[in-house]
């Protein structure tokens, strides 16, 4: 395996990037992967500016027609040598130390919450009946799922409810996937076929000790503005404080309304408080007309709170090494990170200080249009699954 396009790590998960330039070798090197029977899904995450999905599905299909595979597109990648939006990038499991599964629920904007359970409760149960498969492990702790899901699709709150409820005991974590901030169409990919409109739930056993966490980096003020005017369905507000939105946003943070972007609201996030704790409610865009589209759930009479980035490094920094406390050394880290906190740590000039984290603790995953994480839906947050270093090396590489 080219050591430009791939690492192996201890628990013999296999991560190869690529860009559009050097896809060829990627491609050939997944393919040996596949051929040698050794893994038992792969992950892709890919930019569909540079990688469109029927590129990916055609060439899944040529060079690896044996592997079981997922895929989405994203709003930037994270892993690789350099870095960069535009990649394309693959996680390999291998069978010797993971069992993995995976369905997707389809028409998810209609499809409603029972339907979802029923579907997620069929599939964890047929997951459960091969759980010996894997040297005869069958610890409630040694399992999690994954869930992908169309960024664009409005309903990440409801179907993340819905997962949890399936799922029980399982622990949840995943990400909305992106279009590059163009907030068009995001494109999921399961063995060949792909779609929008729908969410992908992967089901993996794990004998490698493994720790689910997220972080954020933002404080509440005392600025507060009031949804008098919404469109709940479309995520859509248009007035705070019975003004107009974008303008009300403005004037609490301080910006004219003519400069609002995609950094403005990385910058000054809004947050809702429940049950005692704060999450943010990310503003996408600013529409023609004045109001805000956002990211995640608003309704009438919600008051949101204008909230200020802090320490982006120290948090996150933090909360990589409290996981090292709770697992010991970290192998690798499947991270799902939303674009709004890329951005921030752009304006601040932190993004080499957050890439030299991700860096030491072997992050790959990508930037997201929302983060899952047990049974929140969330926006401007890192959720992650950090896998303990083994004491030797398992598994070989492609």
């Amino acid at each position: 395996m080219n050591p430009h396009f791939g690492t192996r790590h201890e628990c013999g998960v296999v991560v190869l990037t690529t860009s559009p330039q050097e896809e060829h070798s990627f491609w050939v090197d997944i393919g040996t992967a596949a051929r040698s029977g050794r893994y038992a899904i792969g992950l892709l995450f890919f930019s569909q500016d540079c990688f469109p999905a029927d590129a990916i599905k055609n060439r899944m299909a040529e060079h690896a027609p044996e592997l079981t595979y997922a895929a989405c597109s994203t709003a930037g990648e994270i892993g690789g040598p350099d870095e960069e939006v535009g990649q394309c990038l693959a996680v390999l499991f291998p069978k010797d130390l993971f069992l993995a599964t995976a369905v997707r629920i389809d028409g998810i904007r209609t499809i409603g919450f029972d339907r979802i359970v029923a579907q997620v409760k069929e599939a964890r149960q047929t997951f459960a009946n091969t759980g010996d498969a894997l040297s005869g492990t069958n610890e409630p702790g040694d399992v999690f799922a994954i869930c992908l899901i169309d960024g664009m699709s409005v309903v990440e709150e409801m179907v993340t409810a819905a997962l949890h409820w399936a799922l029980e005991d399982i622990p949840l974590l995943g990400g909305s996937a992106g279009d590059s901030m163009r907030f068009k169409k995001t494109s999921l990919i399961l063995d060949g076929e792909i779609g929008d409109n729908c969410a992908i739930v992967l089901f993996f056993r794990s004998m490698v000790p493994f720790k689910i966490f997220k972080t954020d980096n933002f404080v509440p003020t005392d600025r507060k503005l009031v949804v008098t005017s919404s469109d709940p369905e479309r995520r859509i507000i248009y007035e705070f404080n019975a003004t107009e939105a974008a303008a009300e946003y403005a004037r609490a943070v301080g910006i004219d309304p003519a400069a609002l972007s995609p950094m403005s609201f990385a910058s000054h996030p809004l947050v809702v408080r429940v049950g005692g704790e704060y999450y943010c409610r990310s503003v996408q865009k600013v529409n023609p007309d004045g109001s805000l589209s956002f990211f995640c759930a608003i309704d009438d009479g919600i008051v949101l709170t204008v909230a200020e980035p802090t320490g982006m490094t120290r948090s996150t920094n933090e909360a990589f090494e409290n996981v090292v406390g709770e697992i010991g050394d970290i192998d690798f880290v499947l991270g799902f990170d939303c674009v709004l906190r890329r951005i921030d740590a752009q304006n601040r000039q932190a993004t080499q200080r957050i890439q030299k984290i991700y860096q030491k603790y072997n992050v790959v995953g990508f930037n997201t249009y929302g983060e899952q994480y047990l049974s929140m839906h969330l926006n401007q947050t890192f959720t992650g699954i950090a896998f303990a270093r083994l004491p030797e090396a398992a598994g070989e590489a492609s």
